[in-house]
């Protein structure tokens, strides 16, 4: 069986009697960085030495099916640094794997950076998306920014302390210097701390310097009232540009606030 597992994304506190027990009696940990999961243990004052194989977006390819034959006749425990596996590191290339060839899956849930950022934001939660680390190259930056302009969720994003004055000056490009963001840092953390305010405060508040891990969370875009002649509109521009009528239709209702069956209907009826 591979056993996904959540690991503490900064105090050791955090580490669940579940994940406890399963360190102690793992015989084979598959791990982001095996020198990291060497600290764990010995920080929570593990006392087994599983075998240590690393498991990192270089390998995890190569190494998959090595880890689906071992967790055939025996419990292959999955690691990321902190956090959860498959999350924006390692392990779904594994559990895809793991899929293909019968293998049962299961996870030892915990601690969580992106759920932690969008709880203490003060942002909607009933409805949002995790659009993992901000591109590095300016270019591409802007165009995945850009292409969120219209996103209704709220949006969480990772970064590092290094990049994020860059990344907040393009979402005032492309969300505007008045949306409501949340900049977490070091959560769970002894210097743990949220600014919230808007991207330009935010701007202005990151001149002095950021440490630490960062999450960035970003309101959704303001729902404007589109007539549904309109919305089926926008449909057709989309599937004119190579989109499938499915997903353009459920794009827009996202955008919208319309059915995505109404607009996928209208849409095949329009075209006679």
């Amino acid at each position: 069986m591979i056993i996904l597992a959540a690991t503490p994304i900064g105090n050791l506190g955090d580490a669940s009697p579940r994940l406890r027990e399963a360190l102690e009696s793992a015989a084979v940990i598959a791990a982001e960085d095996t020198r990291t999961t060497q600290r764990l243990l010995a920080a929570l004052a593990i006392l087994n030495r599983p075998q240590l194989l690393p498991l990192h977006d270089h390998n995890e390819k190569r190494r998959a099916p090595e880890l689906i034959r071992l967790a055939a006749d025996r419990d292959v425990l999955v690691l990321s640094d902190a956090g959860m596996p498959t999350v924006s590191d390692p392990g779904y290339g594994v559990v895809a794997a793991a899929a293909d060839a019968g293998v049962p899956v299961t996870v030892i849930p915990g601690p969580s950076a992106v759920l932690a950022a969008l709880a203490v934001s003060g942002l909607p939660t009933d409805r949002f998306t995790f659009e993992g680390f901000v591109p590095r190259k300016a270019g591409e930056r802007a165009a995945a920014l850009g292409a969120l302009t219209r996103e209704a969720r709220t949006m969480v994003f990772f970064e590092s302390p290094a990049r994020t004055p860059e990344c907040l000056a393009a979402m005032a490009e492309a969300f505007g210097a008045e949306r409501r963001i949340a900049v977490c840092r070091e959560l769970t953390k002894l210097h743990e701390e949220v600014f919230r305010g808007t991207v330009a405060d935010a701007q202005e508040w990151a001149q002095r310097g950021i440490r630490g891990e960062v999450c960035i969370v970003v309101a959704g875009a303001e729902s404007t009232e589109v007539a549904f002649p309109d919305a089926l509109a926008q449909v057709g521009e989309l599937v004119a540009t190579g989109t499938r009528l499915k997903d353009a239709a459920r794009e827009v209702a996202e955008a919208t606030g319309h059915s995505s069956r109404e607009l996928y209907q209208g849409a095949l009826a329009s075209r006679g």
